[in-house]
């Protein structure tokens, strides 16, 4: 296969942590009790874990490489890698793991066996159906999606096979997106009587614009990868290679493309997407505040230093 694109050296100055840059990280470093909710809401972190916990089934599997990208894989291929209520917890450890590697740069989320997610498995919904339990495991959620999103590292989802409701709000917290032929983003949320509660709808507007999103949601479309790229939703398609001796699994070309975006020291890709996340996140002044002080971790810094040493800034 190959991918179609379309659109630790010591640190003196910078022993504290690249997540730390005033206010602004502090707000949205709270992992401990969540990134949206928290007790001050009224939201209890450990009571929905342990609710979640009676619906096992499937698991989430993180591998972490030498290269700074880690693959995080949705693993439930029987119920075509749907959430059990266990996946979810799951999912909120692999997420405070990756906030902790310290190495890491990208982060690619896939799904088993060429399925990436059908989004909540049926069985925790129907025995979670009160209003009451819903809405924690809607906090909880978007919780730990917004987590994701806002990950030191660049994210990519690999949308192989179909993403349908949770499946689809997920791939939206990821920063791009890959599409194989054949594959399908879905928001299915009004069959079943309900809207997107993980954050997807806030993602989707701001990925696709109000108009798209509104007939994504209120059309439950079925996106195709051509259709995802038209709209912006998707950011690259994998091609098969008819030549079977050449052909690369989807993930080895997902890591091929979010290589070009990772490659360099991880303080460096680090300070990147913080960077990014304060520009979309914050107010203009409070962004370009944030972005001074993530500037000076990393001005006179090793990078820093090596690359006026080599002159490579035309490179």
């Amino acid at each position: 296969m190959t991918c179609r694109m379309v659109l630790r050296a010591p640190r003196p100055r910078f022993l504290r942590s690249i997540c730390c840059f005033g206010s602004w990280a502090r707000q949205l470093q709270r992992q401990s009790s969540g990134s949206v909710y928290s007790s001050i809401h009224g939201f209890s972190q450990e009571e929905i874990k342990e609710k979640l916990q009676a619906f096992p089934g499937g698991s989430i599997d993180l591998l972490k490489q030498d290269s700074g990208i880690a693959v995080l894989t949705i693993n439930n291929p029987p119920r075509m890698n749907a959430f059990s209520g266990a996946m979810m917890v799951d999912l909120e450890e692999k997420v405070t793991q990756l906030e902790n590697w310290t190495d890491g740069k990208g982060v690619i989320v896939q799904g088993a066996a060429q399925t990436f997610c059908s989004g909540s498995d049926l069985n925790a919904v129907r025995a979670m159906s009160n209003s009451q339990d819903g809405m924690k495991m809607c906090m909880f959620m978007q919780n730990t999606l917004t987590r994701l999103l806002r990950l030191p590292l660049i994210s990519v989802a690999l949308v192989e096979g179909n993403a349908l409701g949770g499946g689809a709000e997920l791939t939206t917290a990821c920063d791009f997106r890959l599409m194989a032929s054949g594959s399908v983003i879905q928001f299915v949320h009004k069959h079943m009587g309900l809207v997107p509660g993980w954050g997807g709808a806030a993602r989707l507007v701001t990925l696709v614009g109000s108009r798209n999103a509104l007939k994504l949601l209120g059309g439950a479309v079925k996106v195709d990868s051509d259709l995802g790229v038209h709209i912006g939703l998707a950011d690259g398609v994998l091609k098969v290679d008819l030549d079977a001796a050449r052909a690369e699994t989807g993930l080895q070309q997902a890591e091929s493309w979010l290589s070009q975006y990772t490659k360099g020291p991880a303080p460096v890709i680090k300070a990147v997407k913080k960077v990014v996340l304060s520009g979309r996140e914050l107010s203009l002044s409070d962004a370009l505040r944030t972005e001074k002080d993530i500037f000076g971790t990393v001005w006179g810094g090793p990078a820093n230093l090596q690359a006026l040493a080599s002159k490579s800034k035309h490179k």
